[in-house]
């Protein structure tokens, strides 16, 4: 993108990259800015894109949860702390992330968590039920929900002297 570009070319190249890929209006206010427009001007084109429905913060916040939990695995945690940081309201995270399936999110963090299991190996047994822990915090997932997953996974393997 090119400095200096004046509002009406702006409007029509954030319309474009808008209409490729879903985008929030926080992503779209950067490159906004990167072309050094004025904040007023910045104002005006993201009404136009709000107005002209290019830019839906609830489609992108379900687009969004649904990316990140079907493709990279993420948990509500992690999903819900990036929607924050890209000024995505409370209620619209909160809708957003009410969308995902408790069963589907259930098995997906057991294929996880016994994919993990295969890689930590042998070890103490406790030390590895904290690596498993570990591991689905730092994926995002409620310790509400890993903890009966992470015993459940022991049990099945023969560990369940853990609780």
């Amino acid at each position: 993108m090119k400095k200096g570009m004046n509002e009406e070319t702006m409007l029509q190249y954030a319309a474009s990259y808008c209409s490729t890929a879903e985008h929030c209006i926080q992503d779209v206010k950067k490159k906004i800015t990167a072309a050094g427009l004025p904040s007023e001007a910045s104002e005006r084109i993201i009404t136009s894109l709000i107005k002209n429905h290019f830019i839906d913060e609830r489609r992108y916040a379900r687009s969004f949860v649904h990316d990140k939990f079907e493709f990279s695995k993420w948990g509500r945690c992690k999903i819900n702390y990036e929607l924050c940081a890209k000024n995505i309201s409370e209620d619209i995270r909160t809708e957003a992330l009410s969308t995902l399936d408790d069963e589907r999110y259930r098995e997906v963090l057991m294929e996880l968590l016994k994919g993990k299991w295969r890689s930590i190996g042998g070890g103490r047994k406790s030390e590895n039920k904290y690596k498993l822990m570990r591991y689905a915090e730092g994926r995002g997932y409620e310790s509400s929900v890993a903890i009966p997953c992470v015993f459940e996974l022991l049990k099945i393997s023969g560990d369940d002297d853990l609780e």
